[in-house]
Order: C-alpha cells, then sequence, then structure tokens
C-alpha cells in the first residue's frame, strides 16, 4: 500500500494493517493530515484541527500497538466529531458567529468512547448556525462544500461530518441529526449515514429527536463505529437500556421480511422523477431476495410537518431574542428571517406546535408498526448549490425536504441513508431504510447487504474522488 494513500482505507482494513504490522497509526495519520491540507482550503470541513495534537494522538497509539497494549481494534483510526459535540476546554459555537461560545467543561460521552476506544479524534466538523440549515452555510465557517463535487452543498447540519468522510480525511465520523442532519449529508455525498434509534448514543445535550450516529464510507465503517460509540451513559436522561446488539459484519437479506415503500411523504416537496426511479429499482432488488414489498400510503400530514417546523422557529428565536442588536446581525440573514417568525406565536400556538412533534411521533410509529422495514427517499431532491441555505430559499417555507426524514427523528426510530444511485449528471440520490426502534445492527446489516447488489453504477468510485 502507498503510504500516501492509507487515508483511504477503511477502519477494518486499518485495524489489520495495525495489528499485523504493515503501518502505523502515525504513518496514517501523517496521510490523513496530507489529505486534509490539500482539500481542506476549498472544502471547510474542519472546525477545529490542530495536526500536532493529532500527531502526538497517533503516536502514542502507535506505541501501545507496539507494546501489545491497544485499547481495543480501532485504537489508532481516524474519527471527527461535529462541532456540537462537545470536547472538554473546547468551544462550541453551534455555527454562528457570536462571540466569546461556551466552552465545554467536559467531554459529551460520545467523544469519551472514542478516547476510550484509543481513536484518534483529528478534529471537529463545521455546522450551520444552531444546526438548522440543511447545508454547509454558516455565519463563523462560510461554506463546507460537498467532498464529491465542491459546486455542491455539503448538507447538513453535519455538514462538515459528511464532507470529511466523503472526502476521505479517515474513516469514522460521528455527527448529529434532529429532522435529517445525519442523513441528508448522507443522501447527497453518496455514503452511508444512520441516524440511531432514540437514547442508544448517549448525548450530553439530550431533547426530543435529537440523536447521534455515524456518516461513513460505508455500511460495514457505520457498523464498527457502532460498537464504539452505542454504550449507555447516564448523564443522557433519554438513554434507554437496549439489550445488547451484534454489530456483526454480515450482510443480512431481507428474505422473509415484510417492507414498505413509502413514495409520497404527504407534505414537501414532490419527489423528483429520477430520485424515485433510483427508489423504485431499490425496491425491486429488496423482492428479489425474498421480501414481501407493499405500498405505503402517506401518514403525516402537512400541518404537523409545518407545526413541527414553527416550533422550532419558536425555539431558535428564543435564542435570538435574548441577543443584543450588534450580536444579532452576526447571525446569518436566513436563520435571522427563518426564526424571527416564530416571534409571532401565542403561547397556545407554540404549544399546540411542540405537540405536532408528538402526533408526528404516533402516526409514523402507528404506519410502520406493520412492517421490518420502510424504504423512501431520503430527500425528494438531489442536492443543490453549495451557496444555498437550503433547496428552498424562501426563509419563510424552507422544510420541504425533510418530510421522510423528520418523522424517524420524532418516533424515535432508526433509519439510514444508503446510496441507492448517481444521477446522469454526478449527483448521489440515498435510499433511507428504516425500522422499529432497537432495530439499529439489523438495519445496518441490511444496508451493508445493500451495497453488496445495488450495482457499480450506484456506488461511489471512492478511489476517483479528488
Amino acid at each position: 500500500m502507498p503510504r500516501n494513500g492509507l487515508f483511504a482505507l477503511d477502519a477494518g482494513t486499518l485495524a489489520d494493517g495495525y495489528a499485523s504490522g504493515e503501518f502505523t497509526p502515525s504513518e496514517v495519520a501523517e496521510s490523513v493530515l496530507a489529505r486534509i491540507a490539500d482539500r481542506e482550503p476549498e472544502l471547510n470541513a474542519l472546525y477545529l484541527h490542530e495536526p500536532e495534537e493529532v500527531r502526538a494522538d497517533a503516536d502514542a497509539s502507535t506505541a501501545r500497538w507496539a507494546a501489545g497494549e491497544q485499547l481495543g481494534p480501532f485504537d489508532g483510526v481516524p474519527a471527527t466529531v461535529k462541532e456540537n459535540i462537545a470536547r472538554a476546554g473546547r468551544p462550541k459555537p453551534a455555527g454562528t458567529a457570536l462571540p466569546n461560545p461556551p466552552i465545554a467543561a467536559a467531554n459529551a460521552p460520545t467523544t469519551d468512547r472514542l478516547l476510550e476506544a484509543g481513536v484518534v479524534i483529528l478534529g471537529s466538523t463545521t455546522m450551520p448556525d444552531w444546526g438548522m440549515l440543511s447545508s454547509g452555510v454558516s455565519s463563523r465557517h462560510g461554506i463546507t462544500r460537498n467532498g464529491l463535487d465542491p459546486a455542491l452543498t455539503s448538507g447538513g447540519s453535519s455538514a462538515g461530518a459528511g464532507t470529511a468522510a466523503a472526502a476521505g480525511y479517515g474513516p469514522l465520523h460521528v455527527g448529529t441529526d434532529i429532522g435529517g442532519s445525519i442523513r441528508l449529508p448522507g443522501t447527497w455525498q453518496g455514503l452511508t449515514a444512520l441516524k440511531p434509534s432514540e437514547g442508544l448514543i448517549p448525548l450530553d445535550v439530550p431533547y426530543t429527536g435529537r440523536a447521534a450516529g455515524p456518516l461513513t464510507r460505508t455500511a460495514a465503517d457505520a457498523i464498527r463505529l457502532m460498537s464504539i460509540i452505542a454504550k449507555p451513559d447516564a448523564r443522557d436522561y433519554l438513554t434507554r437500556a437496549y439489550p445488547p446488539m451484534d454489530w456483526s459484519l454480515e450482510p443480512l437479506a431481507p428474505a422473509g421480511l415484510r417492507v414498505a415503500v413509502q413514495l409520497d411523504a404527504g407534505s414537501g416537496l414532490p419527489v423528483e422523477p429520477e430520485t424515485r426511479a433510483f427508489i423504485e429499482a431499490a425496491a425491486k432488488r429488496f423482492a428479489a431476495a425474498g421480501a414481501a414489498v407493499e405500498p405505503l400510503d402517506p401518514f403525516v400530514p402537512a400541518e404537523v410537518l409545518d407545526g413541527l417546523v414553527d416550533f422550532w422557529r419558536s425555539r431558535s428565536y428564543a435564542d435570538l431574542e435574548v441577543l443584543s442588536d450588534a450580536d444579532r446581525a452576526l447571525v446569518l440573514p436566513f436563520i435571522v428571517e427563518w426564526c424571527s417568525a416564530g416571534a409571532d406565536f401565542s403561547a397556545a400556538q407554540t404549544v399546540r406546535n411542540r405537540g405536532c412533534a408528538d402526533e408526528m411521533a404516533r402516526l409514523t410509529r402507528a404506519a410502520t408498526a406493520p412492517y421490518d422495514l420502510v424504504l423512501s427517499p431520503v430527500s425528494p431532491v438531489a442536492a443543490f448549490a453549495a451557496e444555498d441555505p437550503m433547496p428552498i430559499t424562501d426563509p419563510l417555507r424552507t422544510m420541504g425536504h425533510i418530510s421522510f426524514t423528520a418523522p424517524y427523528n420524532m418516533s424515535g426510530q432508526p433509519a439510514v441513508s444508503i446510496g441507492a444511485g448517481i444521477q446522469a449528471d454526478g449527483r448521489t440520490v440515498g435510499l433511507q431504510i428504516a425500522g422499529p426502534i432497537g432495530s439499529d445492527d439489523r438495519l445496518l446489516r441490511v444496508a451493508h447487504w445493500f451495497e453488496t447488489v445495488r450495482g457499480p453504477e450506484a456506488t461511489v468510485d471512492w478511489g476517483s474522488v479528488r
């Protein structure tokens, strides 16, 4: 293996190479650092990045492997975490240019799990203002661009995480998701991206619908990352006592499973024809493998999605309202206009809007309960221009692209984005596969199976990514 290509290896290959002595974590770190130095000026995926700390951590891992004292099989494997995942002593500006961002007093549970495993954290990845955009546009960071095509959006709000994964900044990346913020970078950058079951990956700031999860180039690496970070932690009051999961790398064909296909969400933007065709083709592959496939009608009315988005407006306006005029001017104007609409809702309407999260959860669980898996688009549209904050650029509309993703945040069910096709213009399209709460291990194994049957025409050639 040429040493300059080590950055592109998956976590399993890196682990095997460390164990055999073929290469060391220090050599891999140098390859990844060179990759970052080459691509980061254009892509802008990292908020915090300290190469000397990366080298020191990699050297420590190299010494552990040499002494036979490695902390686990993935000791020395490079990873990133989103900037809102706390790292002790580091600022958490939440994507905004506001001065004096809060400094994390302690690590988030995810950060602790990575460090306990010996993983080398390359840095913290970028996000848009307050995480409320589906792009990489930020008042603090500027524009984070797509790792496959810098003219296109990275997706968001796990913008830098998706771009770091696609661009080859090592194999393991952790983002967060409240309405699609892991899966949207996934679909628009050809990744495997999991929004896990509620409470499976502990958070330091839990709230309704929020989850942390992996963004990786392959389903196998998503499984490997889950084996590290999907562990309970008392700091998250939403953590559940899930039975132990089997993070097997064996692909699981869907033979005998009852599978629904949803092609119309009942709200938001219409599904683009090419996206629909890719999802229909994927459903045929599931049927050919022995799944019982049937259509699923829309189950979340437009008013429920709109009410949820209006509650998010109010929540963000609560942050905006307390700012001085000078600080308010530093927030992305699109976000200011978007959340200022929340000032007009009465207290009673805000309560009703908050209730839409619960109603969405109820409707989603009821509609999907008969099925082992639900297939759908991740987004009704393919990637848009990197400079645009949303696929809909009207701040008073904006969220017509999350009608397939947000329901599973509210219901707590796991949902994964896996590449389903590549359009003639090179834009990637993801298949969303959702399942019952607590089925994350099975879900990822099915995604792994889908990778084996989807064909090269639906698979990003990672070796050709500049």
